[in-house]
């Protein structure tokens, strides 16, 4: 029973280490899109976004709401093609920090609050990113190839 058990054990876990690229390439996609969509919505109607910055008390709010949107909708669009993806990752992660900092940590009682607030959700992905990369199925792999640099994918 015990070898039966790591023979099949062993027969998964290759199928899913063979599959392990598909991983990152998903995460960027799905996530990627969800911030060029939102980015999209926030640069299409910048002056309602300006007036929640300003509603919040974030100053330079035209600035700040400008800078955010386009930040999520090129930062979204990078995601989705796997490129400059750790470097993107940052002002990704700026953005979310700044959110939760100014806005979202109000309403936040407890450390509980916190780890079900999205934007520590959303940073959390973004620094797998940032250390994980891209994976092999990204415009960052294929310039680094390019380049003749070596990657750990």
């Amino acid at each position: 029973m015990r070898h039966f058990l790591a023979t099949t054990a062993s027969r998964w876990l290759g199928i899913l280490h063979a599959g392990r690229s598909l991983g990152p390439l998903v995460i960027r996609l799905v996530f990627g899109y969800f911030w060029l969509e939102t980015g999209i919505g926030k640069v299409q109607n910048l002056d309602g976004f300006t007036q929640r910055f300003i509603g919040w008390g974030i100053p330079h709010p035209a600035f700040n709401a400008a800078l955010s949107a386009w930040t999520e909708l090129v930062g979204g669009l990078l995601l989705m093609l796997g490129l400059f993806t750790r470097l993107v990752s940052i002002p990704m992660i700026i953005n979310m920090l700044v959110a939760l900092a100014l806005v979202v940590s109000s309403r936040l009682m407890g450390l509980d609050d916190y780890v079900e607030a999205d934007e520590v959700l959303y940073i959390t992905i973004f620094f797998w990113l940032l250390i994980a990369g891209p994976g092999k199925f990204s415009l960052d792999t294929l310039v680094a190839r390019w380049l003749n640099i070596q990657t750990r994918d």
